[in-house]
């Protein structure tokens, strides 16, 4: 079930997955275009795309702090 995220209103967009492999390599997209990796695995493509979402979340809170 698709839900709404935060500031959304109406219709739910269409939404794609985060990861994709090329080969037998793993990425992931942010949500800017713009694709990271290549990984070994999907496990290490998942983990460095929280580290990428915390990252960019530290940085707005420094930003507008």
């Amino acid at each position: 079930m698709e839900i709404l995220r935060k500031g959304e209103s109406g219709v739910i967009p269409f939404r794609t997955g985060r990861f994709f492999t090329v080969e037998t390599k793993w990425y992931f997209a942010s949500r800017e275009g713009i694709d990271y990796g290549p990984f070994d695995s999907k496990q290490q493509a998942e983990v460095s795309l929280d580290v990428f979402i915390q990252s960019v979340i530290n940085i707005d809170k420094q930003l507008n702090a």
